[in-house]
């Protein structure tokens, strides 16, 4: 779990935003009651628990694959000694 943005050390960062966006992003804010600040932390938040792989997404990723491990590992290693 990611540590509250409240307990650690904050950094300041600009951020250009098209005007559309903007005040797209001011409107959600004022119906929130948050301020753009806030909403622009939650939206980070997110995206990086988005861009961490899921387990089902890494783990059984040759399961369908025939041959077994030890197999592809041998033909591998064949391969690299043919080179």
């Amino acid at each position: 779990m990611m540590p509250s943005s409240h307990s650690v050390i904050k950094v300041r960062t600009i951020v250009d935003l098209p005007e559309l966006e903007r005040d797209r992003l001011d409107a959600r804010c004022r119906q929130r009651g948050i301020s753009r600040a806030e909403a622009m932390r939650e939206a980070l938040r997110l995206w990086l628990k988005q861009q961490q792989p899921q387990h089902r997404q890494v783990f059984a990723l040759w399961q369908d694959r025939a041959d077994d491990s030890l197999t592809m590992q041998d033909a591998l290693r064949r391969e690299w000694a043919e080179r």
